[in-house]
């Protein structure tokens, strides 16, 4: 089952990335031809990708520790509040997490709009669009990339924490720990194994979005200043017809999740940790 669903496609998707195939070899009109290496070094030797890609690592990077950060604080939290707030939170966490991402986006959008959207008029920013400009409008997908994903790493952290000995923590409070020294002394090291999930999980969540980037900034922004790598394999496949180019790029962003998901995990067991 697990070869049929995912090996079998990541096959597909390398076999395609080595042949010429456009849409003329799509539609039968011309021989499919074997390029071997050649979609990767015209991929390799365009600027515009080396700008996507870095582009994506520094919009990846920050969503990720936004998100952990921010679904981290309210798992603590969750466990400082009595049961009715936390089961108010809990509640309003999952409808983020289960709001599909092309409703969140326009949702987003609506929000932050120049014409109608409520913010500007509170931040009395009158007709700024924030779509407009390259750090704005990434700013602006952060924002709803960390909203709609945070639930997922609050309610897994917080599940964590709910398995720690209350004696551990009660004993680290009377020996005059602060919170965040708790946090980063008891809780974090006892935590790691989790810490550990949800963060590949947020990598690879974060460095593969696409619906939020293509909604929020109309196919990835003017002149594609904000584009990504999912957005840019979208457009060389799909809008420009070149799908052995666009292989190119998935084969190029699955082998880098790997490396990243492998030498996070070797650290770790040099560490001495048990995943």
């Amino acid at each position: 089952m697990l070869g049929g669903l995912l090996l079998y496609p990541i096959y597909q998707l390398g076999l395609i990335s080595f042949f010429e195939y456009t849409q003329a070899q799509v539609s039968g009109g011309e021989p499919t031809t074997f390029q071997g290496f050649g979609n990767y070094a015209e991929l390799f030797g365009d600027p515009q990708f080396w700008q996507v890609l870095l582009a994506t690592v520094l919009f990846a990077a920050a969503c990720v520790v936004s998100t952990l950060a921010v679904g981290c604080a309210l798992a603590v939290l969750l466990t400082r509040v009595r049961a009715l707030p936390r089961l108010a939170l809990m509640l309003a966490a999952l409808g983020a997490w289960a709001t599909p991402a092309v409703t969140g986006s326009t949702v987003w959008l609506f929000l932050f709009d120049p014409d109608f959207g409520p913010v500007n008029r509170m931040l009395g920013l009158g007709d700024h669009s924030w779509t407009y400009g390259r750090i704005s409008a990434f700013f602006l997908v952060l924002l709803e990339v960390v909203w709609c994903s945070f639930p997922f790493v609050m309610v897994t952290v917080y599940a964590g924490i709910r398995a720690v000995p209350s004696e551990v923590l009660e004993a680290a409070a009377l020996d005059g720990a602060s919170q965040w020294r708790i946090w980063r002394s008891v809780l974090a090291p006892m935590l790691r194994p989790i810490l550990v999930v949800v963060t590949i999980q947020s990598v690879i969540w974060d460095f593969k979005v696409f619906t939020q980037i293509y909604v929020m900034t109309n196919g990835g922004g003017i002149a594609g200043q904000n584009l990504v790598l999912n957005v840019y394999a979208y457009q060389q496949a799909f809008a420009s017809s070149q799908y052995s180019l666009g292989s190119a790029i998935g084969v190029v962003m699955l082998l880098i999740l790997l490396a990243v998901t492998l030498v996070y995990l070797r650290l770790l067991r040099r560490q001495g940790e048990e995943l």
